[in-house]
């Protein structure tokens, strides 16, 4: 059936079709016997005229920026009087020119919704092979429909052809269903339709949905199976365009098997409603199907429009204008950007509603088979009827009657084990609007939630089925204002309110030893912990308050301390939550961003921790949040630096600081003594070289890696070497270590760590050692550009010898350096970090700390050292931490006296410095 255009007011605006004609006409009759004036005239006419039917609808959509529908079905009305026209250039009004031959509009097209860029789907049937004059026919038209501007996708099949591949290709099948009339033989049209509906679709419903279905999940899998992804992808992604079709595909499917029954076919209503003719949905659900497609028809119209190009997901760099193209403004606390994403989230959300309401309704009707159910004959469970094991409601007022079942259903289901049938969950959707003031403090709710985190089992999925049908935004508002809130970054790959559920899934697989791989001290922790509830409740809680204005860790302990109570915590367990939520970035914050090496650092972290409990419940909270991040966010290099901090910290705590006195020369003394035992040396070379080496060192490195820099020494000296590198994998750390042994000079840091970027590596940490003798022995732990170890090979004997090049001859890798850019399509252009310098005299007993935030880009750590060099500082060691678009440089120096910096005059001119050469606006992007 048509696509009806009649909503489209502007239809003579976007293409005045008689008009066009007319001059065709007129071309057509000038050019009498030269075909290639007539041709390149008709061309450019048609082209003319696209153009200008182009701005048309995208003037009308910046106007209303928000009608997605009428823009994508302006779009096909557009390209379907092309197509007529460019056939009427073609053989005028001889209507024999078409006998036999019908071109249908297919697809997406045919469904009458198109992107300015999207492909224009065309299949040309015949009853039988077409006529020598038919192929030319063809072949010419789609030749004028791409000059004139039109990305054609095209296919020729006779009708037995069509009947037999649609058979047998579900593509085309789809295709096919889609199909819609535009020009040619319409006899041949209503027979193919037939013929499609009596031999392709009748009886073949349950294959078509399971087939669907199939392709529904494995496009999940591969786009990464959560709606809540921030860099979406529109059409493929979960909640996305796809998505929607995909129902509407099986809808029409279904409803055109049930007319395949009737003697005489009735004209089938292929619209969104067939959602509702197939007795799938409600018809309030269908008009929530309506307002989500139109919604992200208008994202995606706007997309396309903006990109210039076919281009499907909403990378970081066009979501900002996209924003401002649908009019959205910053508010309470929430850029333009992030209320946009909200709403596109809040979208998606209704899709993945509508479609388990749809697949429900599948099972219903027999088109899928049930999962299968646990045994047992039907019973009453803690007031809810459950047969085979599933809570079934069969009173549509279930709720209404008793409210506080909205909340107790799912600590029964979860209690007892049981799944919740889909109906049940679409009455508690419906009726979450039911939980109000009185219900949020209802003890008996309060305790019944409570049980989520009491039990031993994994609490994500109930409370991610609780997140799905609104329920748990109602029954705690705080909550619910994270729902599908993203923050627009390049770190965070979730929306909160999925890191926060996800990072609870993963904290039970840690506690249940899932993961043990990769979190080797988390299992042992949990055995030792006490306060199971309180860490459980405060990673639900950590990210209670982003998105609002102020620091979310204070102001989510505040909501803490309000909402513990009320679910029935202890005052003691309450302010232990809140202390956990105030400080959640504490841990990760200060064994990434400081010098574990400085006993400062580590009697500072312990003085704020206070108690080995506390050290717990620190960790294994920092742990799972990072985790629940994204993808490879954990990685071997995290966990080391953690569990380090971790084992000084409990150290500390248990004997107490060991910066000073006796117990630091004690710590030397034993891993000298360690050292010795690695080395197996004779105890005059082995003192020897320890007494060239400054305490610090000590402190510093670890065992092995002292052993191999004493090795490395003494090989050089023994050769009359001044220079050594050498570099071995650290699959520990996912990373490789370069040590540097050769004589020390100023601005030593700076050129390596240049040689180093401009030979495609990334430093993550730098431990820079002199020994009594004036000699260099630095420690740089080093990373491939994808974040992984650099092997042995080529590409470490380059680096190493850049390095070399680099001490020697005072070699500046500036020219390298300038010509790296940022690659082409680098996500981070979409963002704009404000440098900032941070200066601390008080973190280090014997150090100046600056800490460098500022946007990631090739060379910045090269840059920075640079700086520091010209200020006449010495570093100590530096630390390297990147989120995202957002690079954290933390270095300990001094001036060249060994001393920290205390002239304020001085310090802001360091600070100026590092400011200057941190700004990345003075990269080229051009």
């Amino acid at each position: 059936m048509p696509v009806s255009f009649l909503s489209l007011a502007s239809q003579p605006q976007i293409i005045d079709y008689p008009a066009i004609k007319e001059e065709i006409a007129s071309i057509k009759k000038v050019a009498a016997g030269d075909p290639v004036s007539e041709y390149r005239a008709v061309s450019l006419v048609l082209k003319q005229t696209v153009l200008k039917g182009r701005e048309v609808i995208a003037e009308a959509l910046t106007r209303r920026p928000h009608q997605g529908r009428i823009a994508a079905l302006s779009y096909a009305y557009l390209t379907d009087q092309i197509i007529q026209l460019a056939l009427y250039a073609m053989v005028g009004d001889d209507e024999k020119a078409t006998d036999n031959l019908v071109i249908l509009a297919v697809g997406g097209y045919g469904r009458g919704e198109m992107a300015l860029h999207s492909d224009v789907d065309i299949a040309f049937l015949s009853r039988r092979s077409p006529r020598k004059a038919q192929k030319k026919l063809i072949e010419s038209l789609i030749s004028l429909l791409w000059d004139v501007g039109l990305r054609v996708s095209q296919s020729h099949r006779s009708l037995s052809d069509m009947v037999k591949m649609a058979k047998k290709d579900i593509t085309i099948r789809t295709a096919l269903l889609e199909s819609r009339y535009l020009v040619g033989d319409k006899a041949l049209f209503e027979e193919a339709s037939t013929r499609f509906i009596q031999k392709v679709v009748a009886g073949s419903g349950r294959d078509f949905v399971a087939a669907k279905l199939l392709e529904w999940d494995e496009r999940h899998l591969a786009r990464g199976d959560s709606r809540y992804l921030v860099e979406p992808h529109l059409k493929e992604g979960k909640g996305g365009l796809r998505d929607l079709q995909s129902l509407f595909w099986i809808a029409k499917y279904l409803y055109l098997e049930k007319e395949a029954r009737h003697t005489v076919l009735t004209s089938p209503i292929l619209t969104d409603y067939a959602l509702v003719k197939a007795d799938l949905i409600a018809g309030h659900e269908a008009k929530r199907f309506r307002r989500c497609e139109n919604f992200l028809w208008a994202v995606r119209c706007h997309l396309h429009i903006l990109v210039k190009r076919p281009e499907e997901r909403l990378n970081f760099d066009v979501q900002r204008s996209l924003a401002e193209k649908m009019g959205y403004r910053s508010k309470s606390g929430k850029s333009a950007v992030e209320r946009f994403m909200h709403h596109y989230f809040l979208v998606t959300k209704m899709v993945g509603n509508l479609a388990a309401l749809f697949i429900d309704a599948l099972k219903v009707n027999h088109y899928l088979k049930p999962k299968s159910r646990r045994s047992g004959a039907s019973k009453q469970i803690d007031g809810f009827p459950v047969i085979q094991g599933e809570i079934v409601l069969d009173d549509d007022f279930f709720f209404r009657h008793n409210p506080a079942a909205l909340i107790t259903l799912f600590a029964v289901a979860y209690r007892h084990r049981l799944d919740i049938h889909p109906l049940t969950l679409r009455q508690a959707g419906r009726d979450a609007r039911l939980i109000d003031e009185a219900l949020q403090n209802n003890p008996v709710c309060n305790a019944a939630f409570l049980t989520l985190f009491t039990l031993p089992y994994n609490p994500a999925p109930i409370l991610k089925i609780m997140n799905n049908t609104g329920v748990l935004g109602r029954f705690i508002p705080d909550f619910g204002r994270i729902v599908a809130q993203m923050q627009f970054d390049m770190y965070h790959h979730y929306t909160v309110d999925e890191h926060a559920i996800r990072a609870l899934d993963i904290l039970w697989q840690i506690e249940n030893n899932k993961l043990e791989d990769l979190y080797p001290l988390g299992g042992r922790l949990f055995k030792q912990l006490n306060a199971r509830l309180v860490l459980y409740m405060a990673l639900f809680l950590h990210d209670i308050a982003k998105g609002r204005e102020g620091s979310h860790s204070a102001l989510g302990a505040e909501i803490a301390l309000r909402l513990c109570p009320r679910f029935g915590l202890t005052a003691a367990e309450t302010k232990l939550v809140a202390w956990l939520i105030k400080n959640h970035l504490l841990m990760s914050h200060t064994a990434f961003q400081r010098d574990l090496a400085d006993a400062k650092t580590i009697t500072d972290f312990a003085n704020a921790v206070k108690s080995p409990e506390r050290l717990r419940l620190l960790y294994l909270l920092t742990v799972a949040d990072i985790s629940a991040v994204g993808p490879h966010i954990w990685n071997s290099w995290k966990n080391q630096l953690l569990t380090s901090l971790y084992e000084a910290c409990s150290q500390c705590l248990l004997e107490g600081p060991t910066g000073h006195g006796a117990g630091r020369r004690q710590r030397i003394e034993n891993r000298q003594n360690d050292v010795s035992e690695k080395l197996d040396w004779d105890n005059d070379l082995f003192h020897a070289l320890v007494k060239r080496l400054p305490d610090d060192y000590w402190f510093s490195e670890r065992t092995d890696v002292i052993a191999a820099n004493m090795q490395q020494i003494i090989d050089t000296d023994s050769k009359g070497q001044s220079i050594s590198v050498r570099g071995h994998e650290m699959p520990a750390y996912d990373a490789t270590m370069i040590s540097l042994y050769a004589i020390d000079h100023p601005g030593f840091f700076y050129r390596i760590s240049g040689a180093i970027h401009a030979t495609g590596g990334n430093i993550l940490d730098a431990r820079i050692h002199t020994t009594r003798d004036g000699m260099a022995m630095d420690n740089l732990l080093v990373q491939n550009s994808q974040g992984g170890m650099i092997k042995s090979g080529e590409h470490l004997n380059r680096m190493m010898q850049a390095i070399e090049d680099a001490a020697t001859s005072h070699i500046r890798s500036s020219n390298k350096l300038a010509a790296l850019r940022p690659p082409l399509f680098w996500r981070g252009k979409a963002f704009h970090v404000e440098p900032l310098v941070f200066i601390d005299n008080q973190a280090s007993d014997r150090f100046t700390v600056i800490e460098v935030n500022a946007q990631d880009r090739p060379a910045l750590l090269h840059d920075l050292g640079c700086a520091l060099f010209n200020a006449r500082l010495t570093i100590s060691s530096a630390h390297i931490a990147t989120y995202g678009e957002r690079a954290v440089d933390v270095f300990y120096v001094s001036d060249l006296f060994s001393h920290k910096i205390t002239n304020q005059n001085r310090l802001k001119a360091i600070e100026k410095r590092l400011l200057a050469a941190a700004d990345a606006a003075r990269i080229s992007e051009k």
